[in-house]
């Protein structure tokens, strides 16, 4: 495991217990992020990154009993409070790293990815593994609850020129990694990049 990883662990692990209840009212957030994607009944998706999976019941409800829903995570922890809070009711859950997925290209119909963006140690690579697990046509959604400017502040730093998020960094990078971005809002209450799988 590499450095990057390890802090990403340590980072979310130690936080894992208590982050449902720092971020209390993200729910609708995530529920609007998620029809945003606009799966159907049966479609495959999967939660990249879906720490305690608040968006495993948006992403179950749009794709009823007959789809898939998958939660990934590279934090043990995260993992355990999705459990806890019985998410894992809603989709399967899954310890790996997003860089090396252990599914089958063109497998599914769409990516939810929160939060996951600024925490990739090789975002172009792990971009273009996203889209290897996704059929041609399909969505990737990259969100987060609040925008870049909101989350900056929140963090108490400056939003600076080379944030992967400002959309003129994004739009190549997705494109990079096979990707063609078809929307992109950044306002102080929610960050919501969507892009499709090129054939």
């Amino acid at each position: 495991m590499s450095r990057d990883h390890a802090h990403v662990q340590e980072f979310f692990g130690a936080r894992a217990a208590d982050w449902d209840s720092r971020f209390p009212d993200d729910g609708p957030a995530y529920a609007a992020a998620v029809a945003e994607l606009g799966l159907r009944e049966g479609d495959r998706v999967l939660d990249a990154g879906c720490g305690t999976g608040r968006a495993l019941p948006p992403l179950r409800a749009a794709v009823g009993p007959s789809g898939l829903v998958l939660g990934a995570d590279v934090t043990p922890g995260m993992l355990q409070a999705a459990v806890r809070a019985g998410r894992d009711r809603e989709g399967r859950l899954l310890l790996t790293d997003v860089a090396a997925l252990p599914l089958r290209s063109r497998s599914l119909d769409a990516v939810f990815a929160a939060g996951l963006i600024a925490h990739l140690p090789d975002p172009a690579g792990n971009l273009r593994e996203l889209a290897r697990v996704v059929r041609p046509g399909g969505v990737l959604a990259l969100f987060h609850p609040i925008g870049r400017r909101a989350l900056a502040a929140r963090q108490g730093r400056q939003v600076t020129p080379d944030d992967l998020r400002a959309e003129p960094n994004l739009r190549p990078l997705l494109a990079g990694a096979g990707w063609r971005m078809t929307s992109y809002i950044d306002e102080d209450d929610r960050f919501l990049a969507l892009a499709v799988r090129g054939v």
